[in-house]
């Protein structure tokens, strides 16, 4: 999952470098924390949410393919 995560983001960012992804695991399942350069948060969430929404789904669907519950919360880095 975090693997999948860092990949899209990678893709979508114009410093990948910049992107951390944060697994932590809890009773509810698997929380990714993804963390992308203060100047790259626009791309990552998107006009209205969009892109973030569509990252969420995909990490949404191989966490059911895998049989377990996974969220994505993207975090300020400032």
């Amino acid at each position: 999952m975090k693997e999948l995560l860092e990949y899209i983001a990678r893709e979508l960012v114009e410093n990948p470098d910049a992107v951390e992804v944060n697994e932590v695991h809890d009773d509810r399942g698997i929380l990714l924390q993804l963390t992308v350069d203060p100047e790259d948060m626009g791309k990552v969430i998107g006009k209205g949410g969009r892109t973030a929404r569509a990252i969420r789904q995909v990490v949404k669907a191989a966490a059911i393919r895998e049989g377990v519950h996974a969220a994505v919360e993207i975090v300020d880095p400032g």
